[in-house]
């Protein structure tokens, strides 16, 4: 399988952490994982914002990690964020998480199920 970014001269470039489109040859599987909330095997939710975005890819990568896949795999994240406020720190730990590796990426300010979350995170990997 092989990933190549795709960022269109004619289209605004991306702003740093993804890419404007991701063309994947060579796949024979695909994960699709639910969005993923920030709350713990105990039903915890951690009180800030930086806490809640890591405890969030540590689920993402959890479910990648029991597909037997990777970072590395995946091609496409969404982000649904309760507040514009949490943008910032978003992409920190957002890049905490997937260092180099570039999926596409969207980021939408919605209001989420719980009012406890601020945030959620749904994502597409491929192997």
């Amino acid at each position: 399988m092989h990933f190549t970014p795709v960022n269109s001269p004619l289209a605004p470039a991306p702003s740093g952490g993804y890419s404007q489109a991701l063309d994947v040859q060579g796949a024979t599987r695909w994960l699709v994982i639910s969005g993923q909330i920030p709350v713990d095997r105990a039903g915890v939710v951690p009180a800030n914002f930086a806490e809640q975005a890591d405890l969030v890819w540590k689920n993402i990568l959890a479910q990648l990690d029991a597909a037997g896949m990777g970072v590395a795999n995946l091609v496409k994240v969404t982000t649904f964020l309760s507040s514009r406020q949490y943008a910032q720190e978003n992409g920190e730990a957002r890049r905490r998480a997937l260092g180099a590796h570039a999926p596409a990426l969207t980021v939408i300010i919605a209001g989420i199920y719980d009012e406890a979350w601020l945030l959620e995170v749904e994502a597409v990997a491929a192997g």
